[in-house]
């Protein structure tokens, strides 16, 4: 493991931040240490991949973060379990992690569609935090269309939803294209979830598009009697909402025919190294940075240091 001392921040376990390990160097893993790296709250302690020569990996060696080639293996060696760690890797992989790591007190966060820990949608599962130590943010369509769907269904009487997103093939990594039946199955189960209709159903689009297209997820639901202002006002509230951790979301067609509903989001990405159109990774990513910094917050007042919620 090469070694180096972030330059802002203090050394791993202090008082005052919360260490965290990233585990995957693709889009995802480099831009979750981007955004780690801008948190007042969270040191990135290692960022873990299996490559030695990946850019990931590069990427972080340059923010002057500790990197290892070693894979889970290496998160396993370190001298005190992390506070948390982010998981960016794949579906398969999160399950060995978990099990690898389930009887030690780190908060996994999983970027996979695995569907084996406790789902959270900021919007919808509140700004606290989870209760349980493998947190899994679904997918990043679940991600999007999950906070309109839950407000349509908390709203209204929903007969049918059906979410399809659209992603562009140059930020599809391998990961999310060897995780596309884990995809629609964890988005389809978790949109269940979260909005008690039976009959539901997930697309993912890979766009080969030149340029690139932008991420956007649309939320077609079947709503009896529905109204077009109140159906607007329940959608443009979900979306401020989620503005508040994700400020690239927004609305970009609302239009109700008879019983038929479609709403059309769009997602920039904010980030330092993402490009504007990979939104898909900036949403799911700021979502787990929003988790990592709430069990900070936990961690802070459990210690009595004052953390920042």
């Amino acid at each position: 493991m090469t070694a180096t001392t972030a330059p802002h921040s203090p050394a791993v376990g202090t008082a005052h931040r919360t260490s965290v390990a990233v585990i995957g160097t693709g889009a995802i893993g480099q831009d979750l240490v981007s955004k780690v790296h801008r948190s007042p709250v969270l040191d990135c302690a290692l960022v873990v991949g299996r490559n030695p020569d990946s850019a990931g990996l590069a990427h972080a060696a340059r923010l002057g973060y500790p990197t290892s080639a070693g894979g889970i293996e290496a998160v396993l060696a370190a001298d005190r379990p992390f506070d948390v760690l982010l998981d960016a890797t794949s579906a398969a992989a999160h399950v060995e992690h978990w099990r690898l790591l389930a009887d030690t007190p780190t908060l996994l966060v999983d970027l996979t569609p695995s569907k084996i820990g406790q789902m959270v949608v900021p919007t919808v599962t509140g700004t606290h935090g989870p209760t349980g130590r493998d947190v899994s943010l679904i997918s990043c369509g679940g991600q999007a269309s999950i906070p309109i769907a839950h407000g349509l269904a908390e709203r209204f009487a929903v007969d049918y939803i059906e979410v399809v997103s659209t992603v562009a093939s140059t930020i599809a990594g391998r990961a999310t294209r060897l995780n596309l039946d884990e995809y629609v199955a964890t988005t389809q189960h978790a949109l269940t979830t979260f909005t008690d209709v039976p009959e539901t159903k997930a697309i993912l689009n890979i766009s080969p598009a030149v340029p690139p297209a932008t991420f956007r997820t649309a939320v077609h639901a079947v709503i009896p009697g529905a109204d077009a202002d109140a159906v607007r006002s329940v959608v443009d509230a979900v979306a401020a909402r989620v503005r508040e951790f994700a400020p690239g979301y927004r609305v970009i067609a609302c239009a109700v025919a008879g019983d038929r509903v479609v709403v059309s989001v769009e997602v920039i990405a904010d980030s330092d190294v993402l490009p504007h159109y990979a939104g898909n990774l900036d949403i799911i990513n700021s979502a787990a940075i929003l988790v990592a910094e709430q069990h900070a917050a936990r961690l802070g007042r459990a210690a009595g240091t004052g953390a920042r919620s």
